[in-house]
């Protein structure tokens, strides 16, 4: 290994140490368990998963530490007010209306994971059976106040968010685009 990575390893572990078993205990609404992430990741694969708008990543995925914490629990993908935004995966619609002033669409896929798209308005209704690739909405702009602008502002993109349960999985995952979490041993 070489000596930054020795280093970031060490303050890794020192981080660790600090917290204690406490950080351990408290489970946290992300799921960064490499198990999880790469079985969700292969099912995704065998399926078709496709992503539901051509545009480049803005935002990563970003869970935070804990659930009650900030973090951003999904992707940001640059799309185009008025283009047609796709199920990532087969599934049904399991809602299509209005959340804080946002639009979103919600597909439930098969296997129990949930795709949340916004602002898109829908074009299909709650309970349509939707393959992976068909269109579910189109690209709404995203409400923004002065004090609170749109987080991709001043161009529009997707927020796609997707869980399991009430765990937060990396999107690009289902794509094969991030690779799971995993941590290595020192020696």
């Amino acid at each position: 290994m070489t000596t930054p990575t020795v280093r970031a390893l060490g303050a890794l572990l020192s981080v660790l140490l600090l917290l204690g078993p406490a950080a351990a205990a408290a489970p946290a609404a992300t799921d960064a368990s490499p198990r999880a992430g790469t079985e969700d990741a292969a099912a995704a694969r065998r399926a078709g998963w496709v992503r539901p708008v051509p545009g480049e990543l803005v935002h990563p995925f970003a869970p935070p530490a804990q659930d009650w914490l900030p973090g951003h629990r999904g992707v940001d993908l640059a799309a185009l007010r008025g283009e047609p935004v796709a199920a990532p995966g087969g599934g049904v619609v399991t809602f299509a209306g209005v959340v804080g002033g946002k639009p979103v669409v919600v597909v439930t896929h098969h296997g129990g994971l949930r795709s949340t798209l916004e602002p898109v308005e829908a074009v299909v209704p709650r309970g349509a059976v939707v393959a992976a690739g068909s269109v579910v909405g189109t690209l709404a702009t995203a409400p923004g106040t002065a004090d609170n602008p749109s987080h991709c502002a001043p161009r529009d993109c997707l927020h796609w968010g997707v869980r399991r349960g009430e765990r937060y999985l990396d999107p690009m995952l289902l794509l094969g685009l991030a690779d799971p979490i995993v941590l290595l041993p020192l020696s």
